[in-house]
C-alpha cells in the first residue's frame, strides 16, 4: 500500500515539474516573440527615418548610415537562431548556397573587392532571411498594426512632401544626401521637384505612399478594424501624394490595388457596397481638392510627367516592357558576359564607388534582374529571380485561399509585395527595407494571433 501511495506521489510530484517547467519554457518563447517583435519595428521605424538621419540629423555620417538597418537584421538573425526561431527552408538554403558562391566567384575570377563582394551579400544574407522572421514572429494582428502605423506617418509626410514641393531646392526641407546643396528632389516637371520625403531618394516616397494606399483601401473594405477619421485622413494624404510626388510608379501602384480590390470584390459581392460607398467618398475629395490652386498645380505637373515620358518612351506599353524585360535580357546582350558574372555587389552604388570611384551610373544595370544576371552569372542569378519569384507565387496562392473566405488582407497586400519582392531593386537599400517588410507582412498576414507559423 505504502509503495502505491509512493509512487503516486512520485508522478504527482513529477507531473508538476513537468508542468512548471513547460510553463517556464512557454513564458520564455513569448519573451523572445515579444523582443523580435520589437526588432522588427525598429527595422521598420528606421526605414522610415533613414533618410532623414543622413540629411538632416546627422548629415556626417550620411555614409554609415547608409547600413544602418544592418545591425538590426543581424540581431534579429542571431536572437532567432539562439532561440531557435529561425526559420529553415528551401528558399533560403537556395540563396545562402547562390549568395556563398557568388562571394568567392566576386574574389576569385569577378572585381576582386572584398569589401564590395561582402556588401552586396549582405542583401541576401542578412535582409532577405527575414521576409520569413517576420513571417514566424508577426500574426495577423502586427499587420494591422503596422498598417494603421502607415496610415498615421502618412498625414505627416504628406504634409512634408507638400512643402518640398513648393519649396526651392535650396530650402532645408530638400536637403540632399551629407554634405549636397543642391537639393535632395529629382526633376520631374514644369520646374517642380519630385519631392522625397523623409527617405533618400524619391523612389522611398513612391514605396512608402504604395504601401500606405494598399492599406487605406484594405481599411476602407473593412472600416471595423480602423477609427474613421484616421482612414479618411489617409486616404486625404494618398490623394495628396500621388500628384505631389510627380511619380508614375506611384499612380500605377495605386491603380493596381484598385485592380485588386475590384478583383476581390468580382469573387465576394458583399464588399460592392463598401467599394462603391470609398469610390464616391473619393470622388468627392478629388473634386475638393482639384478646385484648390495647390493641387491644381501638382496634378499639372504629374499631367506633364506622363506627356514627356509618353513621347521619350514610345507609349505606356514600351514603357511597362522596358521596366519588366529589358533589365534581364541587358547582360545577356553583352557576349563577355563571365558565367559566374562580374561580381555580386558590383552593380550597387556603393559597389560603384568602391571600384571606380563615382555611383552616378550603373556599372552592370539598373534593373533588378538584370543586376543579379550581371554580378553572380546567368545560373547564380536566375537561381536567385526564381527564389524570389517562387515566393511571390506562393502569396498569390494563399491569397487567393483567404479571398475565397472573405480575407482579403494577403490578397490586397500582394498587389505591393509581389512587385517589391519579385522585382524590387534591392541594391538601394530603401526599395530593399520596403521589399522585406512588404514580404515579411504578406507571409504573416497567413497567420492568426496565437498560431505557430510554418514555413515551407
Amino acid at each position: 500500500m505504502e509503495v502505491n501511495l509512493n509512487i503516486d506521489t512520485n508522478a504527482e510530484a513529477v507531473a508538476e515539474v513537468d508542468s512548471d517547467f513547460r510553463s517556464k519554457l512557454r513564458k520564455k518563447q513569448i519573451t523572445i516573440t515579444e523582443q523580435l517583435k520589437k526588432g522588427i519595428w525598429v527595422y521598420f521605424i528606421l526605414l522610415i527615418i533613414e533618410g532623414a538621419l543622413r540629411k538632416w540629423i546627422f548629415p556626417a555620417l550620411a555614409t554609415p548610415l547608409l547600413i544602418v538597418r544592418d545591425p538590426v537584421a543581424v540581431w534579429l538573425l542571431i536572437t532567432a537562431w539562439r532561440n531557435n526561431r529561425l526559420p529553415t527552408n528551401s528558399y533560403l538554403t537556395g540563396i545562402y548556397f547562390c549568395t556563398v558562391v557568388s562571394i568567392f566567384a566576386a574574389l576569385l575570377f569577378g572585381h576582386g573587392n572584398i569589401l564590395v563582394a561582402l556588401y552586396g551579400a549582405r542583401i541576401l544574407l542578412f535582409h532577405f532571411p527575414l521576409i520569413f522572421l517576420i513571417g514566424e514572429v508577426f500574426d495577423r494582428e502586427d499587420v494591422i498594426k503596422i498598417g494603421r502605423a502607415l496610415v498615421w506617418i502618412s498625414i505627416p509626410m504628406a504634409l512634408l512632401i507638400a512643402l518640398q514641393f513648393y519649396s526651392p531646392q535650396t530650402a532645408f526641407v530638400n536637403k540632399g544626401i551629407g554634405a549636397e546643396s543642391e537639393g535632395g528632389g529629382f526633376s520631374g516637371a514644369l520646374g517642380y521637384f519630385r519631392p522625397p520625403g523623409t527617405f533618400s531618394f524619391t523612389t522611398g516616397n513612391s514605396q512608402f505612399f504604395a504601401c500606405v494606399g494598399v492599406f487605406v483601401i484594405y481599411f476602407f473594405l473593412n472600416p471595423i478594424e480602423i477609427k474613421r477619421y484616421l482612414l479618411i485622413a489617409g486616404a486625404i494624404s494618398v490623394l495628396i501624394a500621388i500628384p505631389l510626388s510627380i511619380s508614375r510608379t506611384l499612380f500605377f501602384q495605386i491603380c493596381l490595388s484598385l485592380v485588386f480590390a475590384t478583383v476581390s470584390i468580382a469573387r465576394k459581392p458583399k464588399f460592392l457596397g463598401r467599394m462603391v460607398g470609398a469610390i464616391f467618398g473619393l470622388i468627392i475629395l478629388v473634386a475638393i481638392l482639384s478646385r484648390t490652386e495647390f493641387f491644381e498645380k501638382a496634378i499639372d505637373a504629374l499631367t506633364n510627367r506622363f506627356q514627356d515620358a509618353d513621347e521619350s518612351e514610345g507609349g505606356i506599353q514600351n514603357t511597362f516592357a522596358n521596366r519588366i524585360f529589358a533589365g534581364l535580357l541587358e547582360p545577356f546582350a553583352s557576349p563577355s558576359l563571365p558565367i559566374l558574372g562580374y561580381g555580386i555587389g558590383m552593380g550597387t552604388n556603393a559597389g560603384a564607388q568602391l571600384l571606380v570611384g563615382h555611383s552616378d551610373e550603373f556599372l552592370i544595370s539598373e534593373g533588378e534582374w538584370g543586376r543579379l544576371v550581371g554580378e553572380m552569372g546567368a545560373f547564380l542569378g536566375l537561381g536567385v529571380i526564381f527564389i524570389r519569384l517562387r515566393i511571390c507565387i506562393q502569396f498569390v496562392i494563399e491569397g487567393y485561399k483567404r479571398l475565397l473566405k472573405s480575407d482579403l488582407l494577403t490578397w490586397m497586400l500582394i498587389s505591393v509585395s509581389f512587385l517589391s519582392v519579385a522585382q524590387g531593386q534591392w541594391a538601394q537599400p530603401t526599395a530593399l527595407g520596403f521589399g522585406i517588410v512588404m514580404g515579411g507582412i504578406t507571409m504573416a498576414s497567413y497567420n492568426t494571433a496565437g498560431t505557430t507559423p510554418v514555413n515551407e
